[in-house]
Order: C-alpha cells, then structure tokens, then sequence
C-alpha cells in the first residue's frame, strides 16, 4: 500500500517535531519533507510532490496562505492544512478562498491532526466545531457583512508578497533585491498597495498583515 507523503511547515521547530511524531504514529504516513518557511514550502512542495501540506499561516518571507496559493498551482493534486494560533472571520475566509482545506488551531493538532489530514486526503474538506461556528455565522451574517465589506481594489499576489515583507521590516533596496526587480518598481507597488488598502503608513499597513495573518504579532 502507499503511503501518505506528507509535507510539513513550521519555523518553530517545536511544530515540526510534534507534528512529525503525530504523523509518523500512523504506519501508513510519512513525512517526506520540512520547510522552516513558506518560500522553502513551495519549493519543496514542487521538488517532491507530496500528497498533502500542513502549512504554518504566519511564515517568514511567505505566509501559510500565499504559500497555498502557490503550491495549488503548481501540485493540484496536493491538499492543504493550515494550522494557526488564531483567527478572525476574514482569516477563515481567506484561508478556504487560498485553497486549503482544512484549518485547525495549533492547541486542538494534538487531537484534531491527524483527523484533518485523514479527511483532507480523500479531498474533502475538515472543519473543527471552532471553525464550523465561525463559519455558519458567516452565512448567517452574509449580507450584512457584503454591506461591510473592505470597497478598496483586490492585491495581486505579488503585492501580498510585498504586503509581508514590508511588514517584516524589508526595505525598498531590500525588495527590490529580493524580486530582482528596480527600487522604482518597488515603489510603484508600494504605492498601489497603500492606495488599495487605504492605508496611510507603514504602521497601519504592519497592523493590517498581524490582522490578516501576513505575520504574527
């Protein structure tokens, strides 16, 4: 019988091990690779072809949610885990609308993982009863939160990126290094990012990637 290939992502090592461990219990699994962050994700995810990715949401240089996004393209076949430490209602939504199928808490992996993976690897979607509430009072809630919602224009995924390492402290040299690209250029989508987001300054834009889970606070 083959088994699961699993991909792990944490940059706390401490994830990695316990997630490992809950995996490897099951004779049928396997973790066929780790990555400390979400570029490294990506990479690996393309390199080895796993069957699914359990993804930190709050990685350095790519988050758990561009990282889905990207490794859905490149492996359709992959299906997707977050796991996260918090949540709004928006961060549900976006996790589901990147193209995970699973969401769960890193306090309930201990008893809820190795479920979620189960599910998520026949592709079917895992909903602990945290999430399935927040959920169900989005649908509930629906037009009142289509009245609500942000008017501002959709990021591309290139200014996500730029969203995050912004927020992480990168520098307009440092960016442009970072996506070979001119400091002019970075500073164009520096400026279509403020202006979509109405945002006024790099503060609010460092509060807006803790709320939307770009990076942790």
């Amino acid at each position: 019988m083959k088994k699961l290939r699993i991909l792990i992502a944490d940059d706390h090592e401490m994830i990695r091990t316990g997630a490992r461990a809950l995996i490897e219990a099951n004779a049928n699994w396997e973790v066929c690779g780790e990555a400390t962050n979400g570029r490294e994700a990506v990479e690996l995810a393309e390199k080895l072809q796993p069957d699914v990715a359990v993804l930190d949401i709050s990685m350095p240089e790519l988050n758990g949610l561009e990282a889905t996004r990207q490794i859905k393209k490149l492996v359709p076949t992959a299906e997707v885990l977050i796991l996260t430490g918090s949540t709004t209602e928006q961060l549900v939504h976006d996790v589901f609308e990147s193209g995970a199928r699973s969401y769960i808490y890193k306090t309930d992996a201990g008893t809820q993982l190795a479920d979620a993976i189960e599910t998520v690897s026949r592709h079917k979607p895992f909903f602990t009863s945290k999430i399935s509430e927040i959920l169900f009072d989005r649908f509930m809630h629906a037009d009142k939160s289509k009245k609500e919602a942000h008017p501002g224009e959709p990021l591309t995924a290139r200014e996500r990126e730029i969203v995050q390492l912004l927020a992480e402290g990168k520098s307009n040299k440092e960016l442009a290094d970072y996506f070979s690209i001119s400091v002019k250029t970075v500073e164009t989508h520096r400026a279509a990012i403020m202006r979509k987001l109405r945002l006024e300054s790099v503060t609010h834009l460092v509060r807006y990637a803790i709320r939307n889970g770009f990076i942790e606070a």
